[in-house]
């Protein structure tokens, strides 16, 4: 065989394996269905802005050995993620913090803030929430839930909120201080130049095959390589033959503007359920470009089909029981590595997915 390894998927995890096995002498070709490598991290410049073609991808970690390792490929700028949210015409600071109380109750103080909230949720204090919206409720209070939470939810879902997982809402930092900062981590920002620059660097003199839809019934496939890492859908490399897992699409909508700004901000949520977007992004406001134009996207969730590329897994009680019995399908599969978002059927943020690479290739290679 002319490989040691076969990976499948040219986006963070296939890059970082294929990376630390060709520094271990091994042989590694990454195959990708898409014409372009990263994966969903893929950037583009397009009329000198570096687009996020797939959402905005913000790196942030408090892992410090990450951080200075994605650190020797690329350098990082300082972008801090503050994102902000709209609800009829009104906006909103994220994530929950002083400036949002504020905002919507007048509250200027900690203390006058804890007690607001405490007020909202009292006669949810009892509940042991079950769901999304038990979950918010209890946390905030109704007027948070109806404003900011339920529709941005089930437009992201697809589903009401009192049918959608309570951990979905746990991810969303609340701050009783004066702080817009989004995410706790120790480092954060966007690599300069783009994510596709990081990725390149990672790949550098590694053989890469693009518009290349592998398929595990094809021979072909197997005959490359002495094992497989394999990054894409888990129930798609067993043909489904379990039943189908459920995911969340997206669709988005690029737009030119001959203005020098159009939200002047990075990230902007749209939280009412008739608007059909989720977010508009601005891509110039990643790396502080001061182009006399801008380029922003609307992102749309969308029911997920096999046609469709399958961005967050929906790890329901039902689906993640059936990801187990997958699961144990590619346990028997001893030669194939199953890793990365769809691999695995887990939402990891972009240091997680690194770590565990970095593990996974220490047990490959018993270090």
């Amino acid at each position: 065989m002319k490989y040691d390894y076969l990976i499948i998927g040219a986006g963070l995890y296939g890059s970082v394996f294929a990376y630390e096995a060709t520094k271990r002498n091994k042989r590694c070709l990454v195959v990708d269905k898409r014409n372009h490598i990263g994966g969903n991290v893929y950037t583009k410049k397009t009329e000198g802005i570096n687009v996020h073609k797939y959402g905005s991808h913000i790196f942030h970690t408090s892992n410090k050995y990450i951080w200075e390792y994605v650190n020797n490929f690329i350098s990082f700028n300082r972008y801090i993620h503050t994102p902000l949210v709209k609800y009829k015409n009104k906006t909103y600071n994220l994530p929950f913090n002083m400036n949002t109380f504020n905002q919507l109750w007048g509250v200027k103080t900690p203390e006058e803030a804890r007690l607001k909230i405490v007020e909202e949720t009292k006669k949810y204090m009892s509940i042991s929430p079950n769901n999304l919206e038990q979950q918010a409720l209890k946390l905030l209070g109704d007027e948070i839930y109806e404003k900011i939470i339920k529709g941005y939810s089930q437009k992201q879902w697809g589903k009401e909120c009192n049918k959608l997982p309570s951990f979905l809402i746990k991810r969303i930092p609340i701050r009783f201080e004066y702080d817009n900062n989004y995410y706790d981590d120790t480092y954060q920002g966007i690599p300069a130049g783009g994510y596709t620059q990081l990725i390149e660097a990672l790949l550098k003199n590694i053989d890469v095959k693009l518009n290349s839809k592998f398929t595990s019934s094809d021979p072909y496939f197997k005959s490359l390589a002495n094992k497989i890492i394999y990054t894409g859908m888990i129930d798609e490399y067993f043909q489904y033959k379990l039943g189908v897992l459920e995911y969340r699409s997206l669709e988005f909508e690029e737009e030119k503007h001959n203005i020098k700004y159009y939200q002047k901000s990075a990230v902007i949520n749209y939280a009412e359920e008739q608007i059909p977007y989720t977010r508009i992004i601005e891509h110039k406001y990643f790396e502080f470009n001061n182009q006399s134009h801008t380029i922003i996207t609307k992102e749309y969730p969308r029911t997920w089909h096999k046609t469709l590329e399958a961005y967050y897994p929906i790890n329901d009680k039902k689906n993640n029981e059936l990801y187990e019995k997958y699961k144990q399908l590619g346990n028997a599969e001893h030669n194939v590595l199953f890793a990365g978002r769809l691999g695995s059927y887990k939402y990891y943020n972009m240091d997680e997915i690194i770590n565990i690479c970095l593990n996974n290739i220490k047990k490959e290679f018993c270090e």
